[in-house]
């Protein structure tokens, strides 16, 4: 398993230090306004960051209640029906994928209650994975949640996931699928995150603006 994002944790504590420091500077000498002026600046900078490290210690901290799966590749689904064997007690989600008699037949054939599994086949990309999804896992009482993707997909799915899950109280833990792929190029993070604030804010995820064949 690994933090989301990787470096999150290390942003935070450089952060607090640089916070540290500012005032301690500040209390020693009075500085002119220029200087001040810096110290706002590096405050905006450092916010996002211990934000983030907030985030990142309630990762650790908060239990998972469910399985979120993001639909791509066969190979996912049976990676997760393999790791919800070791979690008997959590209901799954699958978003997207492959068609629903043959993820119902991954599950049933590793062992898993079928009961367990909702596919939800409303998502067409990586974005609505999550949109489609986030209240009515929020609706029922589900904060925290197990994710599921490979490891050259999890980059962007964590960003996405941060911003629409977190935006209703929902942590993740990811857990990603080995594969044998480069990670995805930065700016499918970038251009993703942009949509899932576009999300946010609107209510539209720009999916008709994004090739899907190219998008998981």
């Amino acid at each position: 398993m690994i933090a989301c994002p990787q470096t999150v944790f290390d942003a935070f504590i450089m952060g607090l230090r640089g916070l540290l420091y500012l005032n301690h500077t500040r209390a020693k000498v009075r500085k002119p306004r220029r200087v001040r002026v810096r110290s706002w600046l590096w405050l905006l900078v450092l916010a996002p960051s211990l934000w983030f490290g907030y985030r990142e210690i309630r990762h650790y901290l908060v239990q998972p209640q469910a399985i979120l799966v993001l639909g791509g590749t066969p190979k996912r689904e049976e990676f997760a029906a393999e790791f919800a064997l070791r979690h008997p007690e959590m209901p799954i989600w699958v978003s997207g994928g492959s068609p629903r008699e043959y993820t119902e037949g991954v599950f049933v054939d590793a062992g898993v209650n079928p009961t367990r599994l909702h596919i939800d086949r409303n998502a067409v990309d990586t974005v609505t994975n999550f949109t489609t999804l986030v209240d009515q896992l929020r609706a029922r009482g589900i904060s925290s949640v197990y994710l599921i993707t490979s490891d050259y997909h999890m980059r962007r799915a964590c960003v996405i996931g941060e911003l629409v899950f977190g935006s209703r109280g929902i942590d993740l833990k990811p857990v990603p699928m080995p594969s044998d792929q480069a990670t995805e190029p930065l700016v499918k993070a970038v251009r993703d995150g942009a949509r899932a604030i576009l999300w946010l804010t609107t209510g539209h995820t720009g999916s008709t603006l994004v090739h899907r064949s190219d998008d998981r």
